[in-house]
């Protein structure tokens, strides 16, 4: 058997995840009142820095602070504690996964979770959309429910985010296992069906149940603050006179940031080498701070322009004209990646005259025509149902067949047990209990 050495060279380009493209990707993620405070704390420690911010988002901190829910030490702490998921989740993929390919991938299942911290996408199709081996999003996507706090954030579902956490505590016996796997059971507390799946006794379930009512089932929501009214619309659509939509940042959730007028006399008067040096590396970092505000500035406006150009329908009547619209087609039309558009759309509101939402409620998966007619999105496809089961009567109370029949006969091809999941995410009975309900209100009349 003969062995040989050989010395190859090869090309290849990769992406360096310097510190300057995470601010980037972080400054594209923040919403205005994280923006804000993340200047206030850079400027802390740039003295060439100089921020004005809107008085608009100085009014909302002052009242947070006022109301006693945000102290001023609170805020002064923001950027090392970002108060969003998605800032704390990118914070620990840097952490927890090192290399600037990992922390890619990482970055993009931040991009899936959703406000209870559950990634609702599965390896496979992230792989999948983002062309990369599922094997190394699925290595990384274990990696980080290992190890990421809150335990159990990046779960896929309840009894997983509740197994993440007993397995911290190493509590995540066979038994448990089984029964986490059974929640309804739980739930119902049918301890007889409970104990011929575990073998465990009644004393025994009770134990688990007390233990399991101490988990977190929604840790991404430590990070949900109760925002009232200090939602800052970061962009602001208007009909013009011609009838024609225009779309414009609003200048409140943008702070204005310079580089003080004082920074060359500054350069020129300070007296060690390690002085100057020290302002040099302000001074680039501040440049470099710019130009990022001012590209994120850009793509808001880029995605927002593209969203109402799909979206007059809804701007005319609510989400009833919502089109479908995805993340992937959006980006196809303003030339940016999926990702990059992900990043704008999270946490960022956008002020029509319909009221203002947030970024992702105006994106909606598509339904399939029955005819060669338009598409239309899920969103609408609620509506539409919740008005037919607004208008039913005691004598005729719809049931799901009921209904996709009726949608079919609009255009509307969805099956039974869809209508039922979107009456249920609604929160409408099924029709057995709508007609019970309406029987005892015609008793009580």
């Amino acid at each position: 058997m003969n062995f040989s050495l050989k010395l190859q060279a090869r090309q290849s380009q990769s992406l360096a995840m310097t510190p300057q493209l995470l601010q980037s990707i972080r400054l594209l993620q923040f919403g205005a009142l994280e923006l804000q405070a993340f200047l206030e704390h850079e400027a802390e420690q740039n003295p060439l820095l100089e921020i004005t911010v809107a008085p608009a988002v100085s009014s909302q901190r002052s009242e947070m602070a006022s109301t006693g829910r945000v102290t001023d030490n609170t805020l002064d702490n923001l950027p090392d504690n970002p108060a969003s998921l998605y800032g704390h989740a990118l914070a620990e993929v840097i952490d927890i996964l090192k290399t600037p390919e990992d922390i890619r991938i990482g970055e993009i299942l931040v991009q899936h979770l959703d406000r209870s911290g559950y990634i609702r996408a599965r390896a496979g199709d992230i792989a999948r959309d983002f062309l990369l081996p599922e094997s190394a999003v699925l290595q990384c996507l274990q990696r980080l429910q290992a190890q990421a706090e809150p335990a159990g954030l990046f779960a896929d579902d309840l009894p997983g985010c509740l197994s993440l956490q007993l397995a911290r505590r190493n509590r995540l016996d066979p038994v448990i296992a089984s029964v986490l796997a059974h929640l309804d059971l739980l739930a119902r507390r049918d301890f007889a069906a409970l104990r011929r799946l575990t073998g465990e006794d009644e004393a025994g379930l009770l134990d688990i149940l007390a233990e399991i009512r101490h988990l977190d089932p929604r840790p991404g929501m430590r990070f949900a603050h109760d925002t009232g009214n200090m939602i800052i619309p970061d962009v602001i659509v208007e009909q013009a006179s011609s009838g024609h939509w225009r779309v414009q940042l609003n200048q409140r959730a943008l702070p204005r940031v310079l580089i003080t007028s004082e920074a060359e006399t500054m350069v020129r008067h300070c007296g060690t080498e390690h002085e100057q040096q020290y302002l040099a590396q302000c001074r680039s970092s501040a440049g470099w701070l710019i130009r990022s505000l001012d590209q994120r500035a850009k793509s808001i406006l880029r995605v927002a322009s593209e969203i109402v150009r799909r979206q007059t329908g809804f701007l005319q009547h609510g989400m009833a004209g919502l089109k479908p619209m995805t993340l992937a087609a959006i980006a196809e039309s303003v030339d940016l990646h999926e990702s990059t558009v992900s990043r704008v759309a999270a946490g960022k509101y956008i002020q029509t005259p319909r009221g203002t939402f947030e970024f992702k409620q105006l994106f909606s998966a598509a339904i399939g025509a029955s005819s060669e007619g338009d598409s239309h999105s899920a969103e609408s496809v609620k509506q539409r149902i919740k008005r037919l089961i607004a208008s039913e009567a005691l004598g005729r109370v719809l049931s799901d067949d009921d209904i996709a029949a009726y949608l079919k006969r609009d255009g509307i091809d969805v099956a039974r047990r869809t209508v039922a999941k979107y009456r249920e995410s609604q929160g409408i009975g099924s029709s057995v209990q709508r007609r019970r309900e309406m029987a005892a209100k015609s008793l009580v009349s």
